[in-house]
């Protein structure tokens, strides 16, 4: 029996269809065992073995979970996903990050404040689950809210890019753990409110995209250590990501609609010294998020109904040139919040907590 067409449906009960589907994707695939005949097919595949790296979806409003990554099962690109955070209605998940239960997080908030919490603070929680208010630990003040968060790390730095394209590149041992909590790390008055943050090696690129797919990129050893202009972003848009790249890197896009694509540096030439308009790098409506990935990467998308998807990087083509992407994600009366790539412990240096 095919699937009838829910488009004219009343939205709170599309979506409760839609909840159920995905707890009989989720269910099936934790109930699935060895196939006894080479036509069956498995809803998905099969992600990695137990290990102690875990997802974190939180909201603007600080309601966060956190789950063993190896419990997200691989679906193929354009899959359903499956139902993950379970916050208030009014909440919307707005961000994912990957880490070890021995880490910690780094919040951010739109004041450019910073806050260091505990991952093992957070208990862990199955898939389908309810969030948890962290605003014991992180106290935002009136009309603040959460802008980025970040894992952990014992070196590099951190890229921090207002809405306005205001940059700033700051060493990791600020946000140790004698960081002060509340911390500005710069004036939001003359800054901006903050857009996105990013881990950066120390000589790479920087790579900045806005809402309506205008990106630029240059070396964030051109950012002075009071901060600069590092795009010009018209009034009428704004900063939604910051990343850093090599030339052989890609770029995943991707907007609320659900298509993505994946950039490659190479056709993206980087600006001789910061401050211009940028260029477009895909074609979209609202692009909601962009991160540097690896072939060998998979991709976590969540929804504002809090559905995620994890699907390999390899799904999705490469290109050189600005397209509208491909389908990522099923949506119906849904949008694309949050997007992250996995990470591998070979490649982070942890910081104990």
């Amino acid at each position: 029996m095919e699937r009838p067409d829910l488009s004219n449906v009343d939205p709170h009960i599309r979506a409760y269809i839609e909840f159920l589907e995905g707890e009989i994707a989720h269910t099936r695939t934790s109930r699935r065992t060895v196939s006894e005949t080479a036509e069956e097919k498995p809803v998905l595949e099969p992600s990695e073995p137990p290990t102690t790296l875990n997802l974190v979806t939180l909201t603007a409003q600080g309601i966060a979970k956190r789950t063993p990554r190896h419990l997200y099962g691989r679906q193929r690109r354009a899959g359903m996903g499956i139902f993950d955070l379970d916050a208030p209605a009014d909440q919307k998940p707005d961000f994912l990050t990957i880490a070890d239960e021995s880490q910690g997080l780094i919040l951010f908030t739109n004041l450019a404040r910073a806050f260091r919490f505990p991952m093992n603070k957070l208990p862990e929680t199955e898939v389908r689950s309810r969030g948890q208010s962290i605003l014991e630990r992180i106290p935002l003040e009136a009309e603040e809210t959460i802008a980025a968060v970040l894992p952990d790390q014992a070196s590099g730095y951190i890229a921090l890019v207002s809405r306005r394209g205001m940059v700033r590149c700051l060493r990791h041992h600020l946000f140790g753990d004698y960081l002060r909590p509340g911390t500005a790390f710069y004036n939001y008055r003359e800054f901006g409110p903050l857009a996105a943050a990013c881990w950066t090696p120390g000589d790479a690129d920087l790579f900045i995209a806005t809402q309506s797919g205008l990106a630029i990129r240059f070396g964030e050893k051109l950012v002075p250590p009071q901060g600069i202009l590092g795009m010009k972003v018209d009034a009428s848009d704004c900063v939604v990501a910051v990343t850093a790249v090599r030339d052989d890197s890609g770029v995943f896009l991707i907007g609320a609609d659900g298509r993505g694509t994946v950039r490659q540096m190479a056709g993206f030439n980087p600006n001789k010294s910061p401050g211009g308009s940028g260029k477009l790098a895909m074609k979209a409506d609202e692009v909601v998020s962009a991160v540097s990935v690896e072939p060998t990467d998979d991709i976590f998308i969540i929804t504002s109904l809090g559905k995620i998807i994890r699907f390999a990087v390899d799904d999705v083509p490469p290109t050189e040139g600005v397209i509208q992407g491909v389908n990522c994600i099923n949506m119906r009366a849904d949008e694309v919040s949050a997007a992250i790539k996995s990470s591998t412990i070979s490649t982070i240096t942890y910081r104990s907590v």
